[in-house]
């Protein structure tokens, strides 16, 4: 059993969580269950750490960071056999995820050394003549992180590189699901020269965590997950900074000048059914000028029953399990609602017989309801809708007719249509002829409306982990 770690101690709580594999129902490992006794302590102590690591360098942040990302290129076999265990992710997947997080890490240690202020003349009127500013960045003060399952590194990795290159304190709630991954990483921190008390991470469940949200010695909250617990989050979180990276159906438009299928599909495929469809920008909903409808079905269709689903473990996989049966069913009910309101189905709808894990084939519907779940909410899992548009400013209106608003992609070779969409499209972030699954670490990520508050990316992070703070001075 795999036990906690708490301020640099490795603890046992006298309690454990199984974490099963996700196609198969295997058990991976046990894990120490914490409860609000364990979070106290590491609250404690996290808190009483924050002289020490503000008083940190920024070269010495920097070079934490540096030994974290050094240990984990050197054990990224590890990591990403245990992440494919844990979160069903394909073996393609997992590495990409690892690659993705030892790039993190590679930016935040640049920025941690690029934390800068500002200075200016205060002389804008007669009263304030003689007298100069500075303007300095300081650590907000102790971080708490609750990470989801499906990203369970790289998005637990954008909670805590920036809190380090930021110097504060961190206390890691990862997903209940996925642990694993984070107590290997506590490892690295833990041989990282990061002080011990300013770094826990403690598997708990949602009532236990609850303090992370609530105490006020934590002075800023960064969840991603579900807009229902995100938001509940931030009404109970008091006065600290609150950042929520919350879910989305993204849409993905298509214009009828299409000059690259086999780009266009390959991209639409992967946005949409990567991970098993569970990813908060997923393609989720695709509208197509009316012209290439036909074409773009056909192709599409025919890659997506191309992918295979089964053992993430097996190279030949390329399309993983969902990570739970409860899920599995879900989507399933999502879709026959649809299907019994007229959708038709183009392919998919279909479960892997008994015994071979939680999978369900790429799922694609048209004809769709916009009322139904399966459109207006978030899927979260292998399913897509397509819609017919006259226009590119029907597709803007119908993209823009969700209570979410996280990422769209555009394509298009008419540049007046992407500064358009640029304009119209009510999201955190436009990606012109790709889809909206795109992400580069290093740039600002969030969404608008019940898709989150604040943004990721380190740099951007950064910006509410730091507080300004003025010296003001007479120069005569």
């Amino acid at each position: 059993m795999k036990r906690a770690y708490l301020a640099g101690e490795w603890v046992e709580t006298g309690h454990s969580m199984a974490v099963r594999n996700p196609f198969n129902g295997a058990l991976v490992d046990n894990v120490a269950l914490c409860s609000s006794a364990e979070i106290e302590r590491a609250l404690q102590k996290a808190t009483a750490a924050q002289g020490e690591v503000r008083s940190m360098a920024p070269y010495q942040r920097a070079e934490v960071l540096a030994r974290i990302r050094d240990g984990l290129t050197a054990k990224r076999d590890l990591f990403e056999h245990t992440l494919s265990q844990e979160n069903g992710k394909t073996l393609a997947e997992s590495r990409m995820e690892i690659t993705r997080s030892i790039a993190t890490l590679d930016i935040a240690v640049g920025e941690a050394t690029r934390i800068q202020g500002e200075a200016y003349d205060l002389g804008v009127n007669a009263l304030a003549a003689g007298r100069q500013a500075l303007i300095r960045r300081f650590p907000v003060g102790v971080v708490a992180a609750i990470a989801p399952f499906n990203f369970p590194m790289n998005l637990a990795l954008h909670k805590i590189a920036p809190a380090i290159a930021s110097g504060c304190p961190v206390v890691l709630k990862p997903a209940s699901k996925t642990p694993l991954t984070a107590l290997l990483l506590a490892e690295l921190v833990q041989h990282s020269g990061w002080p011990a008390a300013a770094f826990s991470v403690l598997p708990c469940d949602r009532a236990a965590g609850q303090t992370l949200v609530t105490d006020a010695r934590v002075k800023l909250l960064s969840f991603t997950g579900s807009p229902e617990v995100g938001w509940q989050m931030k009404r109970d979180a008091g006065k600290k900074k609150v950042v929520l990276e919350l879910g989305g159906n993204a849409g993905l438009i298509v214009d009828k000048d299409v000059r690259d299928w086999d780009w266009l599909i390959n991209r639409a495929v992967l946005g949409a059914f990567y991970q098993c469809g569970q990813v908060c920008i997923s393609v989720q909903r695709i509208f197509l000028h009316q012209e290439i409808m036909g074409e773009f079905r056909a192709r599409f269709k025919k890659a997506a029953e191309a992918l295979r689903p089964g053992d993430p473990l097996d190279p030949a996989t390329t399309l993983g399990p969902i990570i739970d049966s409860h899920n599995r069913q879900r989507l399933q009910e999502w879709v026959q609602e649809a299907l019994d309101q007229g959708a038709e189905l183009v392919t998919g709808h279909a479960v892997l017989p008994i015994g071979q894990g939680n999978s369900m084939t790429a799922t694609i519907l048209e004809e769709v309801n916009p009322a139904c779940r399966i459109a207006c909410d978030e899927a979260f899992g292998p399913v897509v809708t397509l819609t017919p548009v006259e226009s590119m400013h029907e597709a803007f209106q119908l993209a823009n007719a969700s209570r979410y608003g996280l990422q769209c992609g555009l394509f298009t070779n008419d540049f007046d249509t992407v500064m358009q969409g640029f304009d119209t499209l009510e999201v955190g972030g436009v990606i012109h002829n790709d889809v909206p699954s795109f992400r580069v670490d290093c740039m600002p990520y969030g969404g608008v409306k019940e898709s989150g508050l604040g943004r990721e990316g380190i740099k951007y992070a950064m910006h509410d982990m730091l507080e300004e703070r003025i010296l003001v001075y007479r120069t005569r």
